[in-house]
């Protein structure tokens, strides 16, 4: 028991920066990514030991991330938009990375839920086509879509990013 205890509180301090910027793309606001790290980890806490188990908790651990994020947005609708005052002046090409990361921020903010969580874990935590679709419970043919249509939206929404970032549907 004990060793499984320290080994949470591991698990918990190597993965939590990354954790949270996951949760932040997926909420666009700090507090409630702080809060949805929380709910994750008290979630998986109780399971611990047979997560630990089955060897890699990381894929356990985004899809309870996910899943719970997709609870709070259909169950209380407390995601907050972030601000998009400014968000349609263009970005300079010598933008500094602090410009680019605003602009992906704002873009990512106004696509649809499931669209930012399928781009997020594919082009952000780098995750394949299946590992996606497994972590979001649906098909991989769904989440080549979701990708295809956020890239799409995104496209709309930033075009000031397509000489930036070279990402391919």
């Amino acid at each position: 028991m004990e060793a499984d205890r320290a080994s949470f509180e591991v698990y918990v301090q190597a993965r939590t920066a990354a954790l949270s910027r996951v949760a932040y793309l997926l909420t666009g606001d700090h507090h409630l990514a702080e809060d949805l790290v929380q709910q994750t980890f008290l979630r998986v806490a109780g399971v611990w030991q047979r997560v630990a188990a089955q060897g890699d908790p990381d894929p356990y651990v985004r899809r309870v991330l996910y899943h719970q994020h997709v609870s709070w947005w259909r169950q209380a609708r407390r995601l907050t938009q972030v601000s998009l005052s400014g968000a349609d002046r263009p970005v300079d090409d010598r933008a500094d990375q602090i410009g680019v990361t605003l602009v992906v921020q704002r873009a990512l903010a106004k696509l649809a839920p499931k669209q930012r969580a399928a781009l997020v874990l594919r082009y952000f935590e780098d995750l394949t086509e299946a590992q996606t679709a497994e972590i979001l419970g649906c098909r991989v043919g769904t989440v080549k879509s979701q990708v295809r249509d956020g890239l799409a939206r995104l496209r709309q929404l930033a075009p000031e990013l397509a000489d930036l970032l070279e990402v391919k549907a």
